[in-house]
């Protein structure tokens, strides 16, 4: 760590799917870049609109000017989505093109950018990583960091990531308030709920946190980290509607079978188009197709979608606490010499007290990697998660954090 001080320019992305706490953390960013101006380390503080897709077309715009007052950036910590725009762009290896990585070189040069911050999940680990290995063999010195968010919660290393306690919240709750629902009538129906989580079980699992609160959860919760049985599941729902007629039911949208076909691409319910060709769902419209035809009875799918990861109005105040000051940390670090890193939560505490300090790892070993759900937050009959894993989550749902509103519309930032 070379704790020379740098002067220079700051510049701040954000890339992947959005969440309702990335602009937090970029608030975050802001703060604490603005501190280095007033400090007479930093010139300015950029933000480069769609990631570094809008940084190759020098699409910078001035934050600092445009938050400046408190009030300004309290609004865009409770923005959700991108306010800067995102990209899913994945940059090659430098050395597969050499010409890429010269021009992100000489436009760094040319805005004097000294500080790069890049807010996103692996993906932009992996953009975060690459760029440190290209700037380190040449002669421009630059501090660059990854800042998680990911609504997934796979980052290894981190304890859990910024974005990720919003969108298990949000998932919480509109569980309780769907149990509540499919349980007035006394038909027997089946209720399977898609959520979001194609190889990490994390947001699924956050469906029955409930269940340590108040008792109430599904009654069958089916993760990526345990191969779906498709008799096993159906034997389950004839057990659990000769219990109560009202059958939820949480599935991962990445459920797969044992010889590794996705649970969307494997059910067999004899539907072909007009063409003759086979139709593919959801995940949860697959299954309740499947079930429809098994069982016979009442079944829906309710697919959450993007909305899980852009309910602001019923975010964690304790994930906005926290990506907050991810951010900020982010260029404390950074102004103190480290680079190539990303930043990581580290849990101090469980249930009440529960808390969490800052630290930050190599970011080329955390790139690319995928942090499951652990065995132990599983049930032996890979159909629900522990108490212990529900305990595990709790705290990151705490507390609410409401935006303003006006005439009954929250009160939204835009850049």
């Amino acid at each position: 760590m070379d704790k020379k001080e740098l002067h220079g320019n700051i510049v701040v992305g954000q890339s992947g799917g959005p969440t309702a706490a990335i602009n937090a953390t970029l608030a975050g960013v802001i703060r604490g870049g603005l501190e280095e101006v007033a400090a007479g380390t930093v010139g300015k503080v950029m933000g480069m609109r769609n990631g570094v897709e809008g940084l190759l077309e020098e699409r910078l715009v001035d934050l600092g000017a445009m938050f400046d007052s408190e009030d300004k950036l309290r609004r865009l910590e409770h923005t959700p989505a991108a306010a800067l725009g995102s990209c899913r762009r994945k940059l090659p290896r430098p050395q597969d093109d050499p010409a890429l990585y010269e021009k992100l070189l000489s436009i760094f040069k040319k805005y004097d950018i000294r500080y790069f911050f890049y807010i996103g999940g692996n993906d932009s680990m992996d953009t975060a990583a690459k760029l440190s290995e290209y700037t380190r063999t040449h002669d421009y010195e630059m501090r660059i960091m990854g800042v998680p968010k990911t609504i997934d919660n796979d980052l290894v290393v981190t304890d859990h990531t910024p974005g990720f306690g919003s969108a298990a919240k949000y998932i919480a709750v509109t569980m309780q308030e769907l149990i509540r629902d499919c349980a007035v009538y006394t038909v027997p129906a089946v209720t399977i709920v898609e959520i979001m989580g194609r190889d990490a079980g994390w947001l699924t699992a956050a469906s029955a946190i409930g269940r340590v609160v108040n008792g109430i959860a599904p009654d069958m919760v089916y993760l990526p980290e345990r191969s779906f049985d498709l008799d096993a599941f159906y034997a389950r729902l004839r057990e659990q509607l000769a219990v109560h007629p009202g059958v939820v039911v949480a599935v991962s949208e990445g459920i797969r079978f044992a010889d590794g076909r996705y649970v969307c691409e494997g059910v067999d319910v004899g539907t072909t188009d007009v063409f003759g060709h086979k139709q593919l769902s959801g995940t949860g419209k697959a299954l309740e197709l499947a079930v429809r035809a098994e069982l016979g009875c009442k079944v829906r799918s309710v697919e959450l979608n993007i909305s899980q990861r852009c309910g602001a109005h019923i975010a964690s105040a304790q994930d906005l606490t926290e990506s907050v000051a991810v951010g900020r940390a982010a260029v404390a670090a950074a102004r103190e010499g480290v680079s190539r890193e990303m930043m990581t939560i580290l849990r101090t505490g469980e249930g009440d007290n529960y808390g969490f300090t800052i630290s930050h790892s190599d970011v080329s070993e955390i790139a690319n990697q995928i942090k499951s759900v652990p065995d132990e937050y599983i049930n032996a009959a890979g159909d629900n998660v522990t108490d212990e894993c529900c305990r595990y989550l709790l705290p990151l749902i705490a507390g609410e954090a409401y935006p303003d509103y006006i005439n009954g519309i929250p009160d939204f930032a835009v850049i």
